[in-house]
């Protein structure tokens, strides 16, 4: 990973594929506002094992899709997470809908928690590649960044998918959800406050080279 101020090249062995050369622009670059609340579907832990039990008697195989969002501030990469109930940080996304393709989800789910109205096209967010898949083999445990060999019906599939954001756009939360923007510095490897799978964010961007384009 490494970061190319004011657009100015910089060649590298590693980052000479200009496919992975990623455009962040400052977080001055973008409007937000907030909207009516979203409401949460559990109050607890046991509400949420409950309902994805129900959810997978009924379709099986949970996939969700969340989107990994860079923007740039004080020269370094930041990346924007959901905050709810103050303590729980995520990354924009959600369950796809039975039948529904992972992109198209993606950009349900971005609307509805990131633009001002959920059915409008003010917005047409730029989905890139995969970066990676989480897997929970049972409702109980944690996410694995691989499928263990010996679980044959896992529960959950969680995708990370790279959206690309472009010089500005307005940014319109439910007001019982922060947005933030972290940086990757402080997210590396910090399960503790933000859980395996954000934490690992840094690591499947490794193989891009940042540039960062002043406003």
């Amino acid at each position: 990973m490494s970061v190319v101020a004011n657009g100015d090249s910089h060649e590298t062995e590693n980052t000479s594929d200009q496919s992975y050369v990623l455009d962040i622009y400052p977080l001055s670059s973008y409007y937000f506002g907030s909207k009516e609340p979203i409401p949460f579907k559990d109050q607890t832990l046991d509400d949420r094992i409950q309902r994805m039990k129900s959810n997978y008697a009924a379709h099986g195989l949970r996939t969700c899709v969340e989107a990994v969002i860079l923007v740039e501030l004080f020269k370094h990469p930041h990346l924007l997470l959901l905050q709810v109930r103050n303590s729980i940080f995520k990354l924009p996304g959600g369950r796809l809908r039975p039948g529904e393709s992972d992109i198209d989800g993606l950009k349900r789910k971005l609307k509805r928690k990131l633009s001002l109205n959920e059915d409008g096209n003010e917005i047409d967010w730029e989905v890139g590649e995969c970066l990676g898949m989480w897997w929970k083999p049972d409702f109980e445990t944690l996410l694995f960044p691989y499928l263990p060999p010996n679980v044959k019906r896992p529960k959950e599939c969680t995708k990370l998918f790279l959206v690309k954001l472009p010089v500005s756009q307005k940014f319109i939360v439910p007001n019982n959800m922060k947005l933030l923007a972290v940086p990757l510095c402080q997210i590396h490897d910090n399960q503790k406050t933000y859980g395996p799978v954000i934490s690992g964010v840094p690591q499947l961007l490794s193989k891009f080279s940042f540039n960062i384009i002043d406003s």
